[in-house]
């Protein structure tokens, strides 16, 4: 740890609630009703922040500049962690963020020009500017608009009017070439008027040009039957019935699972509530293959796609008297890592630091087995997960963990959740 950030830990330890409490009196002193005075229309000078606060602010910069700082090999993880930094970074040095944010456009750039889709995406989630984000699509070759799906709806969200235009014209350049992205076709379809001419062209091209081997885009199949459901209301009534015959025409092919099974029930309904139940009867009468598929609907179906782990604090803090650490033992290191950051905090907010450090403890050492046989999995939420339960009880000592794991990349991450604890503190 570099001495700077020694010296704002030691003085963040002394941070209490009377911190917060001075910056609220602080903003309230600052809302009064004022005479008037010759300055009167001059910009207002900068309102300095309580000296605690300040001190605090200091440290949020250090940890996320010296997180940064840290190298990462690895282009998706180094993404994660400026996407993060730049969240962080926004409310207290737009400079900064800036910065930030073009290095991680960059990137993401680079990564969906490989032909990979980037594990966080600056543009989704709004970090660009608009400028920054319309030159990256007007960047973007039609062949890596499936790569780019997260960032052209960004784009679409954020930039509406700068990027419109563009982004219908690189879809209609993919499907050209085959290329299918479903759930942009949503985005931009949700972006025009109810039956626009080129919204009818495209839901029609989409629905006419599945992939040929359906088995290996399974996965995506309820994607393909939402897309349907979801822009139906703006489609002529023939083109919700000749897209809903192609797609369970396109389910009946495919080897029976939950994701088939979704994506058939969401078609059926679809195309019903369309078409009435007399009219979707008459789409079937000579489809004898899109029938088939539609007889399936009604039993349960589910996707594939593992649900995410989850624990209760409530829960946690309801079993807080006796000791976890047996149970914990038998868990997967993941909800091991999860379920001891949640006793941990749960002891801490009570006031057994001691027991505390034993659970943070054991979820760092989890977390750090985790990251370590992670593969291609995205774990960078679990690590977050565990430094912020234990910023949230001593945001030194959580400093000090995240600082502590083995990869530097998780080194990151954690440091950053830390500084938005403390944050999100200065800002009640």
């Amino acid at each position: 740890m570099s001495t700077r950030i020694h010296n704002q830990l030691s003085y963040l330890a002394i941070i209490s609630v009377f911190s917060i409490s001075a910056l609220a009196q602080s903003s309230q002193e600052q809302a009064m009703v004022r005479p008037r005075s010759k300055t009167e229309g001059k910009p207002p000078a900068p309102v300095a922040l309580p000296a605690k606060a300040q001190a605090s602010k200091k440290f949020v910069l250090d940890v996320v500049q010296s997180a940064v700082a840290l190298p990462q090999t690895d282009q998706q993880d180094r993404l994660r962690v400026l996407s993060s930094a730049v969240s962080v970074m926004s409310p207290i040095d737009a400079k900064v963020a800036a910065k930030f944010t073009r290095e991680g456009v960059r990137i993401e750039s680079e990564l969906i020009s490989l032909g990979q889709k980037p594990a966080v995406s600056m543009l989704a989630s709004g970090q660009a500017d608009c400028k920054t984000t319309t030159d990256f699509v007007q960047r973007l070759y039609p062949g890596a608009v499936a790569a780019a799906e997260q960032s052209l709806i960004g784009a679409l969200t954020r930039c509406p009017k700068q990027t419109n235009d563009l982004v219908r014209a690189r879809v209609d350049a993919a499907l050209a070439q085959g290329i299918l992205a479903p759930r942009l076709l949503m985005a931009a379809i949700d972006a025009q008027p109810a039956h626009s001419p080129w919204a009818q062209q495209v839901f029609t091209q989409l629905f006419s040009s599945l992939p040929s081997d359906a088995d290996k885009v399974s996965a995506e199949a309820p994607n393909f039957a939402a897309m349907l459901s979801t822009t139906a209301a703006k489609m002529e009534k023939d083109a919700v019935r000749d897209a809903g015959n192609n797609l369970l025409r396109w389910l009946g092919k495919m080897k029976e699972s939950g994701d088939r099974q979704l994506a058939i029930n969401i078609t059926v309904s679809s195309m019903k509530e369309t078409l009435g139940e007399e009219g979707f009867q008459k789409a079937m009468e000579k489809e004898v293959m899109a029938k088939q598929a539609a007889d399936l609907a009604g039993a349960p179906g589910e996707s594939s796609r593992e649900p995410e782990e989850s624990v209760s604090v409530l829960q946690a803090m309801k079993d807080s008297g006796a000791d976890q650490s047996e149970a914990l033992k038998d868990m997967a290191p993941s909800l091991r890592a999860r379920q001891a950051a949640a006793f941990g905090f749960a002891q801490g907010t009570s006031g057994d630091r001691k027991s505390a450090e034993g659970y943070f403890d054991v979820a760092f050492s989890a977390a750090d087995e985790v990251w370590s046989k992670r593969g291609e999995t995205n774990v960078a939420a679990l690590v977050e997960e565990v430094s912020e339960a234990a910023a949230q009880v001593d945001p030194v000592a959580a400093l000090k963990r995240a600082q502590g794991l083995q990869d530097p990349s998780a080194q990151a991450i954690g440091m950053i959740a830390v500084a938005r604890v403390v944050l999100s503190h200065n800002l009640q």
